[in-house]
């Protein structure tokens, strides 16, 4: 039986992709929707039974305020988060705002349903395995853990930092070289070089790996000129 769900993520190209997906297996998507920051407002109007919340960042503060008002003023709704591989303070940051489960951006749509399921039944929707990790690093802390945007963005040209912002819109080839102004075979290639780089097979993958490392945010700084890494 499919459930009534909205799905909202900073990146709205993400959003659609997972909504359309949900769609397809038999769930009824009331809306896909950017940024997280509208979310309470979607949920108290439309009242869907559960909430896919998207976040590249879980624990930087005052990212699950949403999910504090939505609990607040819609308590009837689950609230799933997607997130990145996370970390102790992510994982409890979204338990103490009210979510009624942690799934990772990469997991498999089965998963991903697997977690509504959860959720709307009342149960907490986390992998055993994350868990696992998340106690595994409070217990054993890493001092300088490995920064996987910042790692990712210094493989990418200048150039091909914009074309990976422009997939992450949405942008075609013909966009992504009318916007840059140049052929678009050459469009084509950079793009092509990109998903090389980042090694994944499809723009869709890009733009997904590129929200959950962070590599999207960095690289959104490097486009406006500013240094992401200081």
């Amino acid at each position: 039986m499919g459930v009534r769900l909205m799905v909202v993520d900073d990146h709205r190209l993400l959003a659609e992709a997972l909504a359309s997906a949900l769609k397809l297996r038999g769930h009824r998507v009331l809306a896909a929707a950017a940024p997280t920051a509208g979310a309470a407002e979607l949920v108290v109007g439309r009242a869907p039974e559960v909430c896919l919340f998207g976040t590249a960042s879980p624990a930087v503060p005052g990212t699950f305020d949403p999910v504090v008002r939505i609990r607040r003023e819609r308590p009837q709704t689950a609230v799933v988060v997607l997130g990145p591989v996370p970390s102790p303070r992510g994982i409890a940051a979204a338990f103490a705002a009210g979510a009624a489960g942690y799934v990772r951006h990469d997991e498999r749509i089965e998963g991903v349903e697997r977690a509504i399921a959860k959720a709307r039944s009342g149960e907490a929707a986390i992998a055993p395995q994350l868990l696992q990790a998340a106690f595994a690093e409070l217990l054993n802390p890493v001092e300088q853990p490995d920064d996987e945007g910042r790692r990712l963005l210094r493989l990418l040209t200048p150039r091909e930092v914009e074309v990976l912002v422009r997939v992450a819109e949405g942008e075609d080839t013909r966009l992504i070289a009318a916007g840059m102004r140049i052929a678009s075979s050459t469009a084509r290639t950079h793009v092509q070089r990109v998903l090389m780089k980042l090694g994944v097979g499809s723009r869709l993958e890009a733009a997904a790996l590129a929200a959950r490392t962070g590599l999207l945010d960095r690289a959104t700084v490097t486009r406006q000129g500013r240094d992401p890494i200081g």
